[in-house]
């Protein structure tokens, strides 16, 4: 049996302000050309597969679009709710559509529902199975007392969803041998096994500790946009598509995975083609107009950071001459001034006047102090304002 393991598709997702719907259906295509290709038997979805609990209609419809291609191409699709997604929508018609091979998995009730499909005898002439379980995103203080543990904590509910697998798995044990397949859609760390050390926090948000999924043939995560292995039973797949400049690196792809009736037998990646690359420019206005090992950059989505003492004049117009799509612009004088969003916010908190604050705003904008002219000019401006106010 062969899996196709991906996550976080975010449909309906912009990039930089810049709509994705086309891009996200291109690989949707690779995806289905993948099942054919590789005789793909489940295409495996650990959550994130919308970009916000109410998506548009075509977003919407570009997910049908999916569903039915991946299942006409041979393929059943197992799909859990990330947190981007409403699970209670994502998972409405689930009994119906499992008929049709989707099968949802959105609710704490399923934890322990697993798709069964045969694999044949093993080594020792015994009948293996493979069990597909799917863990939804677990809000802790929504589902703690569903799943009767007292602290909300992700520890604690992930932990809880793992043991009710582990309790299906070995009731089924005595009349197969159960190759378990497990999608979680969370943060996951690796090398934690001591209970002092199991909450940690990832941008506000509990991590869970690799051993959780100790055991399990094979763990499908979701939730993290680069493609990783944390262990060999235990990867990221990462998102379809770049979803931020900090991803321009990486190669965006799945894991194919072969599961016989003696467990995983192979795990190899599936690329996914790009369209657009990403660029990440740094430096002065003048060089990254007219260097040639910059011309790569010309056809991409550029990210733009300019070292120039002073800050140009029309930087993102010169700079779009060449690169047309430049979405994002910033400033890192050469000089070492500090960034400047984070001393202009310290210095206006700070400002002892109106005045001191207009200084620090075209300082700000243009990455120098105002001269002596232009704070009188300033100063004479604010006492024209305060004038007419007084007159009012």
């Amino acid at each position: 049996m062969r899996l196709l393991h991906t996550s976080d598709w975010h449909l309906g997702r912009s990039f930089h302000g810049v709509g994705m719907l086309d891009a996200q259906r291109a690989f949707v295509s690779q995806l289905v050309a993948a099942v054919s290709d590789h005789g793909v038997d489940v295409v495996l979805i650990a959550g994130d597969v919308y970009d916000r609990a109410l998506p548009g209609v075509d977003v919407v419809r570009l997910l049908d679009e999916a569903l039915v291609g991946i299942t006409a191409a041979g393929a059943k699709v197992v799909l859990t709710s990330g947190n981007h997604d409403s699970a209670i929508r994502l998972g409405f018609a689930a009994r119906l559509l499992e008929r049709g091979g989707v099968h949802l998995r959105t609710r704490v009730e399923d934890l322990d529902k697993p798709l069964l499909l045969p694999l044949g005898p093993d080594a020792a002439g015994r009948d293996a199975v493979a069990a597909i379980y799917g863990i939804p995103w677990l809000e802790p203080r929504l589902v703690a007392e569903p799943l009767g543990v007292e602290a909300a904590s992700h520890f604690d509910v992930t932990s809880a969803a793992t043991t009710l697998i582990r309790e299906d798995i070995a009731r089924r044990a005595g009349s197969a041998v159960v190759h378990s397949v497990v999608l979680a859609h969370t943060f996951a760390s690796g090398g934690i096994s001591s209970d002092s050390e199991r909450e940690l926090s990832i941008g506000g948000v509990g991590a869970v500790p690799l051993d959780l999924f100790d055991g399990f043939s094979y763990t499908a995560l979701g939730h993290l946009h680069g493609r990783q292995s944390l262990s060999p039973q235990v990867r990221y797949s990462g998102s379809p598509l770049a979803y931020s400049f900090s991803e321009a690196n990486h190669s965006k792809g799945a894991w194919l995975v072969d599961l016989g009736p003696d467990g995983v037998t192979a795990v190899e990646e599936v690329l996914w083609d790009a369209p657009r690359a990403l660029a990440v420019l740094r430096g002065p206005l003048a060089e990254l107009l007219e260097s040639p090992e910059h011309a790569c950059a010309e056809t991409a989505y550029c990210q733009v950071t300019l070292t120039d003492d002073q800050r140009p004049a029309r930087a993102m117009e010169r700079l779009r001459a060449r690169f047309p799509d430049t979405l994002v612009l910033g400033f890192d004088p050469q000089g070492g001034t500090p960034a400047l969003s984070t001393s202009y916010s310290s210095r206006l908190a700070e400002a002892p006047d109106d005045l001191a604050v207009c200084c620090g705003f075209l300082e700000h904008v243009r990455g120098r102090t105002p001269d002596d002219a232009e704070k009188a000019a300033l100063a004479a401006a604010l006492e024209n304002v305060r004038l007419q106010e007084a007159a009012l």
